[in-house]
């Protein structure tokens, strides 16, 4: 169930990661804001969740991890972001860390 919490909670950071995008910096849309901050208070806690049973650096990497590559996915299939051959590179090289933590783990 731990890894389960652990990849919703990564969904929910690019999601809010995303949102933060329509945000305005949170100056002018506040239910966008309030969703975006609600989104990452849920990203937390399920994170929290998974905490309790995976090592808190195996979790937090993938985490991160897993937010920082869906969020740039997402910047480029749907803002226009560059798709260079280096970020995709990236990109791909942070997946690879992040299946290698995952079978690494005990």
């Amino acid at each position: 169930m731990a890894w389960l919490y652990l990849i919703l909670a990564s969904l929910c950071e690019i999601v809010w990661a995303a949102g933060m995008k329509y945000t305005n910096g949170f100056s002018s849309r506040p239910w966008m804001s309030l969703a975006t901050v609600a989104v990452s208070i849920v990203s937390f806690l399920l994170l929290a969740l998974a905490m309790r049973t995976l090592p808190m650096g195996t979790s937090y990497a993938i985490w991160t991890g897993l937010g920082a590559a869906g969020a740039a996915i997402v910047g480029i299939l749907f803002f226009h972001e560059p798709g260079t051959v280096g970020r995709i590179l990236c990109i791909t090289l942070i997946v690879a860390g992040i299946i290698g933590l995952k079978l690494t783990m005990k």
